[in-house]
């Protein structure tokens, strides 16, 4: 069963969510709450539903029913851009950056102020996180490697100034030595405390490092729900849930 939280505390509550592509479902009855301000990762293989989860909070798969809550928003019945302007910010699998602007374009057309006033993530700040778009800033950005892509699709999402930050596998298909960057990157961005945050991620490794909690989906469905200090916790049987633990070399 997902573990709930008090009510004033719940960053984002998933509640009976059956979703997918069209009237096509894949995922069904979902339900977890994550606490403000704290981290969950969604662990599984590949195609059990863990984007199209994520697709589905953002606004870009459909809810075929159960709710989606979102601090005081009901996120139902809102198109993609309103999640947006609510304070959503979404780092997709595919990065989706815009190869034609330029590295420091690509960040400034995200560009968003805080929804509580206070200032967080600015140009300058994204570029300590990341000083290779530093370097690169004046790019298009089909001049720029995988990576920078990855460092780049995750610093626009931080540039909207989100209380909410998913990501969709951001360490997949990367060098060694760029998930490290990466890596170091998104434990800063935790370490912040200062929005919820969603990951989908296939290896119980890095899940472990990043979260004090995961989930696990297999076929649209929660088939674990536990917190690293569980003493219950079979961290083998949840790497065999997910069939990958490493990073290959």
């Amino acid at each position: 069963m997902a573990a709930m939280v008090d009510k004033q505390d719940v960053g984002l509550a998933c509640r009976s969510i059956d979703a997918g592509w069209d009237e096509t479902h894949v995922l069904s009855a979902v339900s977890f709450e994550i606490p403000r301000n704290e981290a969950l990762v969604v662990l599984g293989r590949n195609g059990v539903g863990k984007s199209t989860l994520l697709s589905t909070i953002a606004g870009r798969a459909k809810l075929h029913g159960g709710s989606i809550l979102f601090g005081a928003h009901d996120l139902g019945a809102l198109p993609a851009f309103k999640r947006a302007r609510a304070g959503i910010g979404y780092v997709p699998q595919e990065r989706e950056i815009f190869r034609s602007l330029s590295v420091q374009e690509n960040l400034l057309i995200a560009e968003r102020p805080p929804l509580d006033g206070v200032s967080r993530w600015t140009l300058e700040r994204v570029y300590e996180l990341f000083p290779r778009l530093y370097e690169r800033r004046s790019l298009g950005g089909s001049q720029l490697s995988g990576g920078e892509q990855q460092m780049l699709s995750l610093g626009r999402a931080l540039m909207g100034n989100p209380s909410l930050l998913l990501m969709d596998e951001p360490f997949e298909g990367l060098a060694p030595v760029i998930v490290d960057i990466i890596l170091g990157a998104v434990r800063k961005v935790l370490e912040e405390a200062s929005m919820t945050v969603l990951i989908v991620e296939q290896h119980v490794d890095i899940a472990l490092d990043l979260s004090h909690r995961m989930i696990v989906l297999d076929r649209g469905a929660i088939v674990f729900d536990g917190s690293r200090g569980d003493t219950n916790i079979d961290r083998e049987a949840v790497k065999a849930m997910v069939g990958i633990d490493t990073i290959a070399s």
